[in-house]
């Protein structure tokens, strides 16, 4: 969906990071905030993703939109992130998306732990951290709000330096 708040706060992370080697930047289109994986296209039953989907329906229906604030950035090894909060939100629909695998499959992929962000660019390289850091130190962005209505089920790959999709379900949240 088109998200000028988060563009405009990505951009200016991606604008002080662009003379820098080892990254490569996400463009507005394929930013994106993950909540759950299911595994690998050739691994999953098409069967078993609509009945997921089914089961994450009346789950989603129940809780209302979330309203986000991404703020800040943290750099990690794998990417250059900006934080979401507040993260209970993102956490109960990511709850609500594992108890509907949980009643298709006996083990839910992707363990509990993970924490909401927008990724700003992907590591290519094994680089030093701290240009990064002080490029992205520059930066004196306000914080971007979004609302997200809906949890997309994608098809997903990465054959050119980012992740890329098709959307294969839209669920309503709220």
């Amino acid at each position: 969906a088109d998200q000028p708040d988060v563009h405009r706060c990505v951009g200016a992370y991606r604008d002080a990071l662009a003379h820098l080697p080892g990254l490569d930047p996400i463009p507005d289109q394929w930013l994106h905030l993950t909540m759950q994986g299911l595994g690998f296209t050739h691994d999953v039953e098409e069967r078993d993703v609509q009945a997921v989907v089914n089961a994450a329906r009346p789950r989603l229906a129940a809780l209302p939109p979330l309203h986000l604030t991404l703020y800040g950035v943290t750099i990690s090894p794998e990417a250059v992130l900006i934080p979401a909060q507040p993260e209970d939100d993102v956490a109960a629909v990511r709850s609500s998306l594992r108890a509907a695998i949980a009643e298709v499959w006996p083990t839910v992929p992707e363990a509990d732990g993970f924490r909401p962000h927008v990724s700003v660019a992907y590591s290519n390289a094994n680089a030093p951290s701290e240009p990064v850091r002080q490029a992205a130190e520059t930066v004196n962005a306000p914080p971007a709000t979004v609302r997200i209505a809906t949890a997309d089920l994608i098809v997903i790959h990465r054959d050119r330096q980012m992740y890329e999709w098709e959307t294969y379900a839209q669920i309503p949240i709220g």
